[in-house]
């Protein structure tokens, strides 16, 4: 009987697995729940594909929260993700922020030269094939044609987690492997905005970015531009610091970030005496407008006092109503736990399936780190899952 190798979910990890496993000389089908493949992954590359981030080793693996995943992601790390997208025909360059992306920018040149290598090499792609749980040790489908049961050699798992489930990412599988005796983390959202219940005031600043500040949460802080929305706060500067304010962290904003405090209260001391307090912020701390209006809607009313002013710009406490909700997340924390896999991601209660990308428990911000890591857990059990094969007689 010629053995099966399945990969379900056409993601980035699905699609590295199934590159793997095609490598070796196996027959790959990859099994697709959505029209086509990589949905996730083009919805990122929108405005821009952030491959990965040009920076050392040991510091991106330290983005990974699961320390066990670490050495997965080392082994294809951000200058082999690079190397990986040069040979697939897509030149990439470094931005400033240290942020690698394809020249063209965009995901479809990549995707299609991916999939057309895949093609090459024998990997079949059946979209519309939606895994719907297990029949004995078979798994079953619906599929265009009815539904279908399936009993592969080996099987690699990369349906993503629970963020984006309109492109697929819906956590549908959780009760079919929690029944069959694996550990599933209860998913929550990640690199996601915060709801902010705006008085009306800011209204004419919803869609304006907030730049030249300093954010900081739970002992981490970063300068970065952030977006107020109608519904809250978004952006990079927000989704880096959203693990911990998701977890109770206060998030608070130094709006001056250039000037020192005793140097901000002499400006502001010097300041003229009729100005309103608007006008000294603005004259004083150079503050533009949408800083002053967020000085005005968390901090009623504004400190006459110059050392006291100067401390609520330096030290600007977020008020807000907790995350946006796991839907609207660009990613998720939570997934199978680590008990529950074996060191080549195979699934200890289920022998020859292997888990791989955003099933797994763990996350990382935005900038390249969520990308290659999905690459890197891919690749490892793709890899994983042929050796096995090669150990059949």
């Amino acid at each position: 009987m010629e053995r099966l190798a399945l990969v379900i979910g056409a993601g980035p990890a699905g699609l590295m697995a199934a590159e793997e496993l095609a490598r070796a000389g196996h027959r790959v089908v990859v099994a697709e729940a959505r029209p086509s493949a990589g949905r996730k992954f083009l919805m990122a590359g929108k405005s821009g594909l952030n491959l990965t981030k040009d920076e050392p080793l040991e510091s991106f693996c330290q983005k990974i929260s699961a320390e066990w995943l670490r050495p997965i992601v080392a082994e294809f790390g951000p200058t082999a993700v690079a190397h990986w997208a040069r040979h697939l025909g897509q030149e990439v360059y470094t931005g400033s922020s240290g942020r690698v992306f394809p020249v063209v920018m965009k995901a479809s040149p990549l995707l299609r030269a991916w999939i057309g290598q895949l093609v090459v090499a024998g990997v079949e792609i059946r979209t519309r094939w939606r895994w719907i749980g297990f029949e004995g040790a078979s798994l079953v489908f619906e599929t265009p044609d009815g539904r279908q049961a399936v009993r592969p050699s080996v099987t690699v798992l990369a349906l993503g987690g629970a963020s984006w489930p309109r492109l697929g990412s819906d956590a549908a599988w959780v009760p079919w492997l929690t029944a069959r005796g694996v550990d599933v983390t209860s998913f929550r959202p990640a690199n996601m905005g915060f709801t902010v219940d705006w008085t009306p005031h800011m209204q004419r600043f919803f869609g304006q970015p907030v730049k030249g500040t300093a954010l900081a949460a739970a002992g981490q802080s970063i300068r970065a531009e952030f977006v107020i929305s109608k519904r809250g706060l978004e952006g990079g500067a927000i989704y880096a610091l959203s693990a911990a304010m998701r977890d109770g962290a206060e998030l608070s904003l130094d709006l001056a970030p250039d000037m020192s405090f005793a140097g901000l209260a002499e400006r502001l001391m010097k300041a003229k005496p009729g100005d309103s307090i608007g006008n000294k912020l603005r004259k004083a701390a150079n503050l533009d407008a949408v800083k002053v209006a967020l000085l005005q809607e968390w901090v009623r009313p504004l400190p006459g006092d110059p050392t006291k002013l100067a401390e609520v710009v330096k030290h600007l406490t977020v008020v807000h109503r907790g995350p946006r909700p796991i839907e609207e997340a660009i990613s998720s924390a939570g997934g199978i736990a680590e008990r529950s896999l074996t060191g080549d991601l195979e699934l200890k209660a289920l022998p020859d399936i292997f888990a791989a990308g955003e099933m797994l428990d763990w996350e990382a911000p935005t900038g390249g780190y969520l990308l290659t890591a999905c690459l890197a857990t891919g690749r490892h059990a793709g890899r994983a899952a042929a050796q096995r094969l090669r150990e059949r007689p």
